[in-house]
């Protein structure tokens, strides 16, 4: 077996000076009084950072009792809830192929154009617990489940294309860092600590998601209006036996959109489960969600010339590249019965593939594979999880799996085995059977693929992909977490890393702590490239809806407020698509200026202007003296303009605006006078932008 000990270098970053691996994985080893890390049997362990495989970029061996241990226990630390993923919300719904693949897969879910499957879908934060917010700073897990005729598919992904680490050995230490920290049990559901950013800085493959985590990807407004990404390198094998490497995207039709900082902060105050609402409202309306799935395709040629590993899980394929090609649609039509027998017990694995999609060599894929499906087991009480109706198959399905807790499908008659001579009971199909495609070299070894080593060059490429509001939010979301974080050596480390990203972008960070003399950049275990092209695809604001459908504009209203202007609003906001909500001093109704009384949705102190998109001021002359007392409402105007968000305001509204701290001085192209019905088209078509980014920069000088 080959060992990387001999291979390891001593570097220094800050105050700590420790070895480093071939491809840049940190290594600490006992000495002095520091006790050997050791197997829960006694055994020391001599690399802790990297799963035996066969070759460098070999598929993982179950020889590894190190990690098999490792994994096991971690898979095991808590029942019922999840580890990971644990705040969830799911729909039903449906995939339907539009473009075949028959040429590069035998599987039949994406051979015929026109076959459609039911779906379920699970969104989720990774970090937080059951009861924690939607709108914390997390990645969102996004985990299809199609019930196709050849078995089920789950695709088990984020609303991020890359992860943290590149190695499954390396999991349960990533969680335990980001999780609440054990000592204390606190903070909950977010990174903002120093355990994550001990481990985040001493691991330099985490850049890259780092840049990811701390952009707008991390605060999405909707589960809708979000991409998914199935993260890892797969193969499609067609009829021949011949395997082409796939990506898989899902991109939601109705464009992306993030919210900002401050304002997930309130919308966690004023509804912590915002998305759960929206995703419920957006169904039970009939706005059903849509995804279009994507794919890019590849073989070995491309993958030998591509400057990263297509292996490495810290690592994405620019569009630019390979362009992703639209398949299929995915669309969410039907809530749950129960949230408990289905969003709770569903069970993704990502070995749960059909005849024709296969795996990679990715470590973190081979090391899923095996960790989900001991973490169903235990977490849903054995073996016997599929017999649940949301796990299920809904094609036939024949074995002779046995007994066990909550065992629903035992075989009938006398024959539990094979082969039998009995003629009786499910045999073996060699022709449709799933075919592994082989992929071995040969060689056991505890290393990484060479091109694993290089961990700045996609975060740089990132990082310049992003618009100047953007790229703002990235560094200030730096600031904030390390901020929270006490020990002024892990902050300094983190910035030795941005240094070999955006030397920007790490003088920003360091000015934002008060950090007066820079660390020398962090040693690279591969020289990173810093020619790569940005790319559109990786920007939220460059990839925004057409349109302002789907999203709700908060209106606030008072007695006498103008009949004609609220109609008229109302007619121009349903050919729009989207959602209007009427916010009132009081909920059980308001006389308009021709004597009609209607209801309002929410009163004034239950909906800050956090949980919408858009905001019209439409209060009568008396409405706006008695709401320019009301603290809610001044916040509610200031909360909107300082989030960028379009303001619109009638003839009788304009004091609102100077309650709110608008003066005639701040006023812009994103606060819009509605002096009669005419006006009101041209501020819905505006409001398709999503916000006035211009103003950030003039309210946020911090």
């Amino acid at each position: 077996m080959s060992d990387t000990a001999d291979k390891r270098t001593t570097v220094t970053i800050g105050d700590q000076t420790f070895e480093r691996g071939p491809q840049g994985a940190t290594h600490q080893t006992a000495s002095g009084d520091t006790p050997p890390l050791t197997t829960q049997q006694g055994v020391p362990v001599a690399d802790d950072q990297n799963s035996l495989k066969a070759g460098p970029r070999g598929g993982t061996l179950l020889e590894d009792f190190h990690f098999r241990e490792k994994i096991f226990h971690f898979d095991h630390e808590r029942i019922p809830e999840r580890v990971v993923h644990a705040r969830g919300y799911g729909a039903h719904g449906f995939f339907e192929l539009t473009d075949s693949l028959s040429d590069y897969t035998t599987a039949k879910v994406l051979g015929k154009t026109g076959t459609r499957v039911p779906a379920f879908v699970r969104f989720s934060t990774v970090a937080g617990a059951k009861g924690s917010s939607d709108l914390v700073r997390d990645v969102r897990g996004f985990a299809v489940k199609l019930y196709t005729e050849e078995g089920n598919w789950d695709l088990v992904g984020n609303n991020m294309p890359v992860f943290f680490i590149q190695d499954a050995m390396k999991f349960p230490d990533m969680v335990h860092a980001v999780k609440e920290e054990p000592d204390r049990g606190f903070p909950q559901a977010q990174s903002a600590h120093d355990n994550f950013w001990d481990f985040a800085s001493l691991s330099p493959e985490t850049v890259h998601m780092l840049l990811w985590v701390m952009s707008d990807r991390a605060i999405p407004r909707s589960f809708r209006f979000m991409e998914g990404f199935g993260v890892h390198t797969f193969r499609l094998i067609n009829a021949e036996g011949n395997s082409t490497y796939v990506k898989f995207h899902w991109k939601p039709k109705q464009g992306l959109q993030s919210i900002v900082w401050n304002e997930a902060v309130k919308i966690n105050g004023a509804d912590p489960d915002f998305h759960r609402r929206d995703l419920w409202q957006a169904i039970e309306s009939g706005d059903y969600p849509e995804w279009e799935l994507g794919v890019q395709l590849f073989d070995d040629a491309f993958a030998d010339t591509f400057d990263f590993d297509i292996l490495d899980a810290t690592k994405l394929i620019p569009e630019e590249l390979v362009p992703v090609r639209r398949i299929g649609r995915l669309v969410l039509d039907r809530m749950v019965d129960n949230f408990f027998a289905e969003t709770e017990q569903v069970a993704f694995c990502t070995q749960n593939v059909v005849p024709g999609i296969g795996f990679t060599n990715d470590p973190l894929l081979q090391g899923r594979n095996f960790s989900y499906l001991d973490t169903q087991t235990k977490r849903l009480g054995g073996p016997n999880f599929t017999h649940i109706p949301i796990n299920a198959p809904k094609c036939p399905f024949h074995n002779f799996q046995q007994d066990g807790h909550a065992a629903m499908h035992n075989p009938k008659g006398r024959v539990n085995y094979e082969p039998n001579s009995w003629g009786a009971g499910p045999r073996e199909n060699p022709k449709t059977g799933y075919k592994h495609f082989p992929d071995n070299n040969g060689r056991t070894t505890r290393e990484r693929g060479e091109l694993f080593a290089d961990h700045y060059s996609q975060a740089r490429q990132f990082y310049i992909s992003q618009t100047k509001p953007e790229q703002t939010h990235i560094k200030n979301a730096f600031v904030f977490e390390l901020s929270k974080v006490e020990t002024p050596n892990i902050r300094s480390r983190v910035i030795a890393h941005l240094l070999n990203v955006d030397e920007t972008l790490a003088k920003g960070v360091a000015e934002g702590l008060g950090l007066k003399d820079l660390p020398a950049p962090a040693p690279a275990a591969r020289t990173p490239i810093t020619d790569l092209a940005a790319s559109t695809a990786l920007s939220i604001l460059k990839n925004g809806p057409d349109s302002f459908a789907g999203r709700k504009l908060g209106v606030i209203v008072t007695d006498g407020t103008d009949a004609a202007l609220l109609n008229a609003l109302q007619t121009q906001v349903e050919a729009e698509g989207a959602i209007m909500e009427l916010v009132a001093p009081v909920v059980g109704g308001i006389t308009l200026t021709d004597g009609q009384i209607i209801p309002a949705q929410q009163k004034i102190v239950g909906a800050p202007s956090v949980l919408y998109d858009a905001v019209v001021l439409l209060s009568s002359a008396e409405g706006t003296k008695l709401l320019g007392k009301d603290a809610t409402t001044r916040d509610f105007v200031a909360d909107a303009f300082a989030h960028a968000k379009f303001i619109a305001y009638g003839p009788d509204a304009t004091a609102l605006l100077a309650k709110g701290g608008i003066t005639s001085d701040d006023m812009d192209d994103g606060v819009i006078a509605l002096k009669n019905e005419a006006d009101i088209k041209p501020f819905i078509t505006t409001c398709r932008k999503l916000r006035f980014w211009d103003r950030e920069a003039k309210t946020h000088s911090v």
